[in-house]
Parts: C-alpha cells; structure tokens; sequence
C-alpha cells in the first residue's frame, strides 16, 4: 500500500459522473460480504496458531496462510478505510475501519513467532525445509530478508509483546491529529480582501497564497503563534513518539532510531547522512533560488511567509477528462504497456475525483487489493496542482500494477524508498510535457518555476525535516527531554541555516520555530526522508529516459515490475542510482541550477523587450 497525503484547497464540488467515483464493490460485492470476510479473516487467523513451535517443519503451509491472512486482512481494510475516507461523518464506517485495523494488529502478533522460529532454525535448515520446491520460490525474499535480520530478532515471546505495543505506541500520532484538527482553538481572522473565517490547517495552507504581504504575514503570525499556545502539550506528544522509536530501537539490539528503521528494509545508513551532508554542500543551490523568488516577486528582502506564492500567476484550469489526457501524453516514452494500463485505470472507475463534505483533504493512492486494482482518492480543483497531483498519484498506481502483473503477492509489495520514485517521476514528465507545448514565455515561467518550488518543498524542505528528526532522536537518545522549547529551538536553527537567515537571503522570524507542530510526518518513524530521496532518484532516471539512454527505459520498467523481490536499495542501484553516493544529490541541484538558468534567460528576454518597447 502506499497512501501520500498532499494538502489541497477545497472547491465547490462540482456533481461527479459517475465514472470520476471510485467503484469500491469490486472488492465485496455488499457490506455483508465483506462482514463474511471478517469472519473469514478471524478463522485464518486463529489457524496460524497452528503453526507455533511448527514453523520450519511445515514450512510451506506455514507461509501459505499467514501470506493467505495478509492478503485477506489488507483486502478488508482497502474497502472499510476508503469507504470511511469518503465520508469521514460517516462513524459505522469509521468503526469498520477500526474492526480491520484491528485485524491487522492481530496478524502482527499472529505471526510475530515466525521470524523467531526461522532464526533458531538457521539458514541451513530453512533452506532444506524449503527443498528447492518452485511453489516455495514466492517467499525465497521473504526469507533471506528474515535470516539476514538475525542479530536484532528477538524470541517469539518478546516479539510478541512488541507487536502487542503497536497501537499504544501509535497514539502520539492519534492524538496529535485529534488536537491539531478538532480541539485546537484556531482563531479566527479577515484579510484584506474580505476573505474571513477560522484560520484551521485547511485555511492556512490556502491563505498563505495570499497576494498581499500583510496578509500572509498575518496568516502565518497567527498561525504559527497558535501552534505556539500548544507546543508544551504538542511536544509531550511528539517527545512520547520519539521515546516510543528508541524503545524499539533498543529492543533490537539497535545503537539508534535510525539505523533500526532504516535496516527494517536493509537501507544502508549512509545513505541518510548522504542526504543531509550533500543537502548542506547544495544549499547555495536554494539560495539562488530564494534571491530569484524575492525578485520575481519583487520583494525586497524575502520573508518565510513568502515562499509559497507562485512565482508567475497562471489561472488556467484543466478538467480532469484533459488532465488524464495530458497524463497519457506526458507518460508516452515510458510505452504502450504503461499507457494502456493507465488508460483503462482512467475508464475502470479506480479513482474518486472532486473534493465533497466529510471526504479528507490530499490524495492517496491505495495499491493493496492484489487481486483487483489500485484504488485513488483525489481532491481534483482544476489548477495545475491538481493535474500535477493526479500524474503523481498514477505514477504509484501504475508501480502498483507493474508489481502485481509481474510478481506473486508475497513479493508484490514495494518499499517506500522505492515508492516515491514512480509519483514523482510522471510529475517529472508531466512538466517537460506542459514546457513543451507552452505558448507564451510567461507559461513558459510558470512551468519552471513551479518545477522549481516542488524541488524545494520535496527535496530541500523534505530533507531539512529529515536533519530535524535526526536531530531530536539523537537528542532524545542521550536523555535530553524534548520539550516545546527545545523542539521550536532545534527546528528554529535548521529553518535559518536552510534558508540562509544569517546571509541576510530570508528573514525567519522566532515564531517559525513552532512550525514542527503542524508537521504530522514526525510521528511517522524516519519516513520523510525518502520523499527527498525519491525524488532525486526520478530525476536521474527521468531525464535519462527522456534523454533515450541507452537501457534506461528497460531498467525502470523493470524497477516497477520488481516489487518487493529484493532490497529497495539494490533494485535501485540496478536502475542505474545508487543512493549512497553524492552524484543523484547533486545531479539534482544541478538540474535546478539548469532550471534557473532558463528563467533567468527568459526574464533577461522580458526585460529587453521591455525596454525595448519605451524607446
């Protein structure tokens, strides 16, 4: 499953066709199939207990159910969450939802002896239980990725316990998002332009837009000091997590948070301080880019409340009938295969388009009906984000459909490390489409530049998030307590250094310290990291594709054929990106330098006809 949360502004919902609705009923038919799927999935779960003690010695019924258990506990849960992510209202489906979590959890401790047994066994001995048997080559991963996790397996009794935790170790999370959307007192204000009303997370992300600098320094004044009012609270919450990821850490024999998440999915360490070393020597990179803003904004001396209005103004809307035509087009050198499946993806009713009341914000893609297709949530407005939006939603879809056509459910489930890359590897695609067929050098800047504002909010942004959790857990884990203060004043520090307060580029004021806050990813165990990761690595492969390099069309199709059927970082490096190494992190500044190059080139154009035009 892979599910990203992106903000999007609410429109009038205009009155979806039916075919821009998803059809959730090819997944059960009625609720009471799918309450017989429960009962189901209880049954195959109480038949895994079967297998305790009995692990190696039947092998293969052994992994048989407990994959037949995975598969039928994540079916009931792609049904019952989307269903109650349609209409958040709705409490029996929000109780659905819960019912299959639940599920979930109990398949955790269901099978939390597995690992244990396999390692007391030892490799020889599962290798012969194994016997060479075709049928047993869908779990030969599933295997060398549990042999190879041996020093930080615990007995089946402790993994248990540690699998029992989950839900209490995940309210941190819960809580923050109860309080930072429905018990948070969020003041209300008016701007300039007579648009009024409670300054909540949705609004923020809409008004700090805002044309006028007074607005947006109210926005964020307001905003951000309210955060401020509960970052004692917030800080316990978030203090409480971190606690939580070295508690488990420890557990597992880990010497940090970090290198346990990491190793969940074999990731090399180095490949996280790459990213923050490489990210520090690039920041002149983003510099340039915050002194291009201030002028093309012109501003005098940029603000952190100026970084998100567009660069160039551009009202144009598309439908989404043309924005899945301009998807096709754009992902046209990636072949027919991957078109056709987008294509009858689009006709198949996988995606639930327009934003409506009680639906949640963002988009997401959920990939974990194996048997039946990717499901899509979208809340489609019309902008060049939304068509954005939508390429990038497809990209995970179309990775999800490539794994499911090519491996079996146990190694059809990619890594997040991996996942990102297919998203933001059709906006990639998506943009050099919209370039090309621009008519005017202003569309032509506003392409660039919003090219240039998703690098920074899903590199440069993304990989400040990831210094900030390092940071905190590195804090944490030598005793240091994480309270509001010394949360406000870790991130406060990182903000001035990644957006050069000390060269006089950016003025951040303290308030910005609280942002933190508003940042539900920092629950999420070392996860933002690899939105900047992702994207450095589709940008080597995309602009090599379009390029027409010689085997790279042929290495990313098979990088999203792949699945789960080997290490993230190893299918990568056999793409062509090694992640470990400075040159993807540095390709990518390097295109964003190139980027500059051509707005500044359009600009000087501008200016001339300008002064051209006077005489």
């Amino acid at each position: 499953m892979m599910i990203l949360l992106l903000s999007a502004a609410f429109a009038a919902d205009p009155t979806p066709r039916v075919q821009d609705t998803w059809d959730l009923s090819v997944v059960y038919p009625s609720v009471e199939a799918w309450e017989a799927g429960v009962v189901e999935a209880n049954r195959e779960l109480d038949g895994l207990e079967g297998c305790r003690g009995h692990v190696v010695e039947k092998l293969q019924g052994c992994m048989d159910a407990a994959f037949t258990a995975q598969k039928l506990v994540t079916r009931l849960n792609v049904y019952a969450m989307n269903l109650s992510n349609a209409d958040t209202n709705d409490g029996v489906w929000m109780g659905r939802s819960q019912t299959a979590q639940m599920l979930y959890t109990r398949l955790m401790e269901g099978t939390a002896f597995f690992a244990p047994e396999l390692l007391a066994a030892g490799k020889e001995k599962v290798a012969a239980a194994a016997g060479g048997k075709p049928e047993m080559a869908q779990y030969d991963y599933f295997l060398k990725s549990t042999l190879l996790n041996a020093p930080h397996t615990l007995d089946s009794g402790s993994e248990g316990l540690l699998a029992s935790a989950g839900n209490v170790l995940a309210a941190p999370d819960r809580l923050h998002t109860i309080l930072l959307n429905g018990e948070v007192k969020w003041p209300e204000i008016k701007l300039s332009d007579g648009t009024a009303g409670t300054l909540n997370p949705t609004n923020f992300t809409a008004w700090r837009l805002a044309k006028s600098r007074e607005d947006r320094k109210l926005v964020f004044d307001t905003f951000f000091g309210t955060l401020q009012d509960y970052s004692g609270t917030m800080g316990g919450m978030l203090d409480t997590a971190v606690q939580g990821h070295w508690y488990i850490a420890k557990a597992h024999k880990y010497d940090s948070s970090v290198s346990a998440a990491m190793d969940a999915t074999h990731l090399p360490r180095g490949i996280y301080d790459m990213l923050v070393t490489r990210t520090n020597a690039n920041l002149p990179t983003l510099h340039r880019y915050l002194k291009l803003r201030s002028k093309m904004l012109g501003i005098p001396k940029l603000a952190y409340y100026d970084l998100y209005p567009p660069l160039v103004a551009n009202d144009k809307t598309w439908t989404v009938d043309e924005a899945e035509t301009l998807t096709l087009q754009a992902t046209a050198p990636l072949g027919k295969e991957y078109t056709d499946a987008m294509a009858a993806g689009f006709k198949g009713r996988w995606m639930d388009v327009y934003p409506h009341e009680g639906k949640v914000e963002g988009a997401y893609m959920d990939g974990a009906a194996y048997d039946v297709h990717p499901f899509l949530l979208l809340n489609y407005t019309g902008d060049y984000n939304s068509v954005s939006t939508l390429a990038h939603e497809w990209g995970h879809a179309m990775h999800s459909v490539f794994s499911a056509r090519h491996q079996p459910y146990p190694k059809a489930d990619y890594a997040t490390f991996i996942a990102e890359i297919a998203s933001t590897f059709n906006e990639a695609l998506l943009m050099q489409q919209m370039l090309k067929t621009a008519k005017t050098d202003d569309e032509r800047l506003f392409y660039l530049g919003t090219q240039l504002e998703n690098l920074r909010t899903t590199y440069y942004r993304q990989a400040l998030f990831a210094e900030f959790e390092l940071a905190i857990h590195t804090k944490s884990e030598h005793g240091e307590p994480l309270t509001g203060d010394v949360l406000s004043s870790t991130y406060l520090g990182l903000v001035k250094k990644y957006y050069g307060a000390e060269q006089g580029i950016t003025e951040v004021p303290e308030n910005v310290g609280a942002e933190w806050a508003f940042v539900p990813h920092f629950y999420y165990n070392f996860y933002v990291y690899q939105y900047a990761t992702s994207i450095a690595a589709s940008s080597e492969l995309s602009q090599n594709v379009l390029a027409k390099k010689p085997g790279a069309l042929d290495g990313y199709l098979k990088l999203l054929s792949s699945g789960g059927s080997d290490a993230p970082y190893d299918l990568l490096k056999s793409a062509g990106v090694d992640m470990a190494t400075p040159a993807p992190y540095d390709a990518l500044a390097k295109g964003m330098d190139g980027i500059m190059d051509q707005m500044e080139a359009l600009l000087a154009k501008k200016e001339a006809a300008g002064k051209k035009g006077k005489k």
